[in-house]
């Protein structure tokens, strides 16, 4: 793993972050992970929970006192809480990891919203800069306002908690090969989508077992599925225990948003991936060295066919994986991309 100095900054410097909760996914993952770095580089971090109406979030504001920095994660708030928010803060800071400007690949009224629309353009006219997870959600911000600092973060992982798989089952063992995936009801939506691609697979490799660390189930034929119910402590265990991770999700803007944080946990449990070729799978998975790259069900086939058969194949690709994850997505890596950006406004902090 590459070892970073990490940079303190002049003078102790206090945010608040603004989240849904402190233990959703996308805050233990982009904010939470950093908080020892943080802390040893002289930036504190609180948590206010926020409301989802507009008299809520109102209410949550009006506890607020005057403060150095605020840092709002994904939400879309009313222009007038916005307009609010900003006299309070010092610096206000936008974090996001999802195409928040559109609906999500599975809401029945499409993706495209005026009003997420107006509110993510009306938002980015107030702050003074933006953390986002991946290029393709910084050339929005860029395209909306392009002298507005913007700071490409990754979602990153401290690869410490996952232990690597073992890689010693093979397709002809009487103990089968395991396929994972990892996720929620939500994000679950596009394996249901691909049923049909999975079955096959399922009918052509026999053997196989796709184990679902989830809030539900998915249910299948032909491919035998291992529902577990997802936890933090549950979940690094499956992933060692297993042999191939796999993803898909819809090629479209709201796919391309997404920052990839179940391929980074196969990585770094030291498995191969197989996903499809959409937004940042075609960064993170270099096709034929830490896994296959697959749009087609021949190529799924294929793919998984090569590795289920090739536990040494796995284990050379699974261990590159894990290297890519300390080298590029360490939470190292991300808590000085973090300070260095915060490190910007630092006049304008204690000037203020």
């Amino acid at each position: 793993m590459t070892i970073i100095q990490q940079k303190r900054i002049s003078q102790h410097l206090s945010f608040v972050a603004l989240v849904e909760s402190p233990e959703h996914v996308c805050c233990r993952y982009r904010l939470k992970a950093f908080q020892k770095r943080f802390t040893e580089a002289g930036i504190g971090l609180s948590y206010q929970i926020i409301g989802n109406t507009f008299r809520e979030f109102a209410n949550d504001l009006s506890h607020l006192s005057q403060l150095a920095g605020i840092i709002l994660q994904r939400k879309l708030i009313h222009p007038w809480n916005s307009r609010r928010l900003r006299k309070k803060a010092k610096l206000f800071v936008l974090d996001f990891d999802d195409a928040i400007w559109l609906r999500d690949s599975f809401s029945p009224k499409g993706l495209y919203s005026r009003k997420r629309r107006n509110r993510f353009n009306s938002l980015l006219e107030k702050v003074d800069g933006v953390v986002v997870g991946n290029s393709f959600l910084a050339e929005e911000v860029s395209r909306n306002r392009p002298a507005l600092a913007c700071q490409i973060i990754p979602t990153c992982l401290d690869t410490d908690k996952y232990k690597l798989a073992s890689h010693e089952r093979t397709f002809s063992d009487s103990e089968a090969v395991r396929l994972v995936w990892v996720g929620s009801s939500s994000t679950i939506q596009g394996l249901e989508q691909q049923k049909e691609l999975l079955q096959e697979v399922g009918k052509k490799l026999p053997g196989l077992v796709l184990t679902t660390i989830c809030d539900r189930p998915l249910e299948l034929h032909h491919l035998k599925t291992n529902f577990v119910p997802w936890s933090e402590e549950i979940e690094t265990v499956e992933l060692s225990n297993s042999d191939i991770g796999i993803s898909w999700i819809p090629y479209d803007d709201w796919s391309r948003g997404k920052c990839g944080l179940k391929i980074l946990q196969y990585m770094a449990a030291g498995l191969p991936v197989v996903t499809n070729s959409v937004g940042v799978h075609r960064e993170m998975v270099i096709h034929g060295q830490t896994g296959f790259l697959a749009d087609t069900k021949e190529e799924w086939l294929e793919a998984i066919r090569i590795l289920a058969r090739d536990p040494e194949l796995r284990n050379q690709m699974g261990r590159r994986a894990r290297q890519m994850v300390e080298q590029k997505y360490h939470i190292d890596v991300g808590s000085q991309l973090w300070i260095d950006f915060l490190s910007r406004f630092e006049s304008k902090r204690c000037s203020a």
